[in-house]
């Protein structure tokens, strides 16, 4: 028996790894303070919960549900676009498909469009994702580096023209993970006439729309006047309302990215279960305050990891969105050196920066799903070995 040769070209996938190492050192007894992974540690808010067992009592949502999402569904997604971004007029038939989370959407979408020899241009760092989709679509990844002198935004004139030429998907993330960079409408403009020039599908993957801090709210590509031209955005319900493990989402935007999109989906998978998009449908009616409470926590977590890290020395900024804190490893240490040193002599888990890729060498994510007082306890470890930026 042999695996395809494929899978010789792609990693283990960075969070299963850290997990492996996690259960390692539980198992000998060392009390790990998990802050790899952007699993959200508060509960689904109970109205979705409520929608959720109310639907699972209807025998109707017990059969296969609509690859494409059930209407009523589509119809609230683009009801939610229009009232969170002001994003008028999606067609729910044509312009919105369900999805199964974000992951198999994202990449879905490499398989709809991505064929031996294309390129995809990818951040870097950023979702692993994106590189091993284009690997098993067959095509070649150029990765644009994510810099802190840029705002951690692509600079689209290093990008070769014989590249712009043959690549097919261009992929963004803001808020961004791992950076935590964040885009204004100027830069998505910028980003939609770049993909209009050489006809390359814009997707944005917003997965963390609604986790922003201090009153800021992260905008939408489709925002861009004729974005809907060339792009498709990607949503998940899994940060913003800590539904993580029900896997549900929708992707909006351009009906040829949309048709492709949904092409494949129908051939690999069966949908989202009707009951799940039914309190998916709940959540869309969050309200702003429910919204806000669930981010005062976050925020509250953001603060103390933020100062706690300053008082040992490192150069930090405060980030206004997404769920981590993107900072530089002290000189002397490459970045998996140093994370392996805060696992070993501090039991922290956090992952490299370059497991997001090349460009995130010399940097570590820590994300703030973990309750304050490990907070606390984190920065407290790190003293107590004497543990400082230089």
């Amino acid at each position: 028996m042999q695996l395809a040769k494929r899978l010789e070209k792609i990693p283990p996938y960075l969070f299963a790894e850290l997990d492996r190492k996690r259960d390692e050192l539980v198992a000998k007894g060392v009390d790990i303070i998990n802050m790899g992974v952007g699993d959200p540690d508060q509960p689904t808010p109970s109205h979705i919960v409520e929608a959720m067992h109310q639907a699972i009592d209807d025998p109707s949502t017990h059969n296969y549900p609509p690859y494409q999402g059930t209407i009523s569904y589509r119809q609230a997604a683009a009801e939610w676009m229009e009232r969170r971004f002001k994003v008028k007029g999606l067609d729910p038939n044509t312009e919105i498909v369900s999805s199964i989370g974000s992951k198999e959407a994202i990449h879905n979408t490499f398989l709809a469009f991505v064929e031996p020899g294309d390129y995809t241009l990818i951040s870097d760092p950023g979702y692993p994702v994106y590189r091993t989709s284009t690997i098993f679509a067959g095509g070649e990844p150029y990765t644009m580096p994510l810099l802190a002198k840029n705002g951690f935004l692509p600079d689209l004139d290093a990008i070769p023209e014989e590249v712009a030429q043959k690549a097919k998907l261009f992929w963004i993330n803001y808020p961004n993970n791992p950076t935590g960079g964040i885009a204004t409408l100027e830069d998505f403009e910028k980003m939609v006439n770049f993909c209009k020039k050489y006809q390359i599908l814009l997707c944005h993957d917003h997965a963390y729309s609604e986790m922003a801090y201090d009153g800021y709210k992260p905008p939408s590509v489709l925002e861009v006047p004729g974005a809907k031209d060339i792009a498709i955005e990607f949503h998940s319900l899994s940060k913003s309302y800590n539904m993580t493990g029900w896997r549900v989402g929708f992707v909006a935007g351009n009906p040829i990215g949309i048709k492709g999109l949904g092409q494949v989906k129908t051939n690999v998978d069966s949908g989202v279960f009707k009951a799940i998009q039914r309190a998916a449908m709940a959540g869309f009616q969050t309200t702003e305050a429910q919204l806000q409470a669930v981010m005062t926590v976050y925020g509250r977590r953001r603060n103390i990891l933020v100062e706690g890290l300053k008082s040992l020395g490192w150069p930090i900024d405060v980030p206004k969105a997404t769920l981590y804190v993107w900072a530089p490893v002290p000189p002397g240490y490459t970045s998996t050196e140093f994370v392996t040193f805060l696992l070993e002599k501090c039991g922290i888990l956090v992952p490299p920066g370059n497991g997001y890729g090349a460009a995130g060498e010399g940097f570590f994510r820590m994300a703030l799903t973990v309750p304050e007082e490990k907070m606390y306890q984190a920065i407290e470890r790190m003293k107590e070995i004497g543990l400082r930026y230089q």
